[in-house]
């Protein structure tokens, strides 16, 4: 079994999963997926470019997820801001600023997750807080997998339904959107 994908593998997984989001938003939303940045970051159309850009850290899928995953969740105003509008502090956040960046990400984190299945890739939880190593991680954990299944109650948003059947036919994965294939067990192993 291969473990290591290759840089060619993976540059040629990237695109797909570019030419897949592009295909489903350029026309619609003026929204490309874009993988040249050291940082993740939401640029809206401005003077200097003619479409929305999600940039992706890095040539990482996960990355790529993640960031499509605040997209589908932001509402039409977020999505006129850079960043969406909301802050960032880097890894050395304190305990209250950690508990604020949850808040936040519960949401995205609830999509990425059923985004991940839908391409069939494990899907790991991000605290992005390396200075809080004993940080009980279960509440977080537990906070996203309610989410996801308050999606699946409630029906996924237009986009996320957009993207996640693209992503099924693109790999072959049509029960992706089962709510039973999503248990809290497989995230709380999954804390990255």
């Amino acid at each position: 079994m291969k473990t290591n994908i290759t840089t060619d593998e993976s540059t040629f997984i990237n695109q797909h999963l570019i030419d897949i989001f592009n295909d489903c938003f350029q026309q619609s939303l003026n929204t490309i997926l874009v993988d040249e940045g050291n940082e993740p970051i939401y640029i809206p159309l401005n003077d200097t470019q003619k479409e929305h850009r999600i940039y992706f850290a890095h040539g990482y899928f996960s990355s790529a997820l993640h960031e499509i995953a605040h997209w589908l969740v932001a509402g039409e105003k977020r999505r006129q801001q850079q960043d969406y509008g909301y802050w960032y502090a880097p890894d050395g956040r304190d305990q209250i600023q950690q508990n604020e960046f949850e808040q936040v990400e519960v949401k995205p984190q609830a999509i990425e997750w059923i985004l991940h299945q839908c391409c069939q890739k494990k899907f790991r939880l991000s605290l992005d807080n390396l200075s809080l190593p004993e940080q009980d991680n279960r509440p977080f954990a537990r906070a996203v997998y309610t989410q996801t299944q308050h999606n699946f109650e409630k029906g996924l948003n237009n986009r996320v339904q957009v993207f996640c059947a693209a992503l099924m036919r693109h790999y072959q994965n049509p029960q992706a959107l089962e709510p039973n294939l999503y248990q809290l067990g497989d995230l709380s192993s999954a804390l990255a």
